[in-house]
């Protein structure tokens, strides 16, 4: 009985310690896809070529959301330290 509760215990804590899969961009560009390639006959292409294409955008879409708020932090701090410089850029 012991034993069997280390081991539900054990696999219960497995996902807790690995780390979030990040397919927001695939699963959503994946089933969009998914239709599409239904449509034209290639469910199974159109499921791959949308999960690609959705973990790109999706990685785009993080990248320009990390840029503003990068810009929306500099921005701020020059409001309160004139002679706060932006350590993103090359000293522009």
């Amino acid at each position: 009985m012991r034993f069997t509760l280390v081991i539900a215990a054990a696999c219960l804590s497995i996902p807790l310690a690995s780390p979030p899969a990040h397919a927001i961009g695939c699963l959503s560009g994946g089933a969009a896809g998914a239709l599409a390639g239904h449509m034209a006959g290639h469910g199974i292409l159109g499921a791959l070529a949308g999960c690609i294409g959705g973990h790109a955008w999706h990685n785009h879409t993080v990248r320009q959301q990390d840029l503003q708020n990068q810009q929306e932090y500099v921005q701020r701090r020059q409001q309160f330290d004139p002679n706060y410089k932006n350590p993103w850029t090359d000293g522009q």
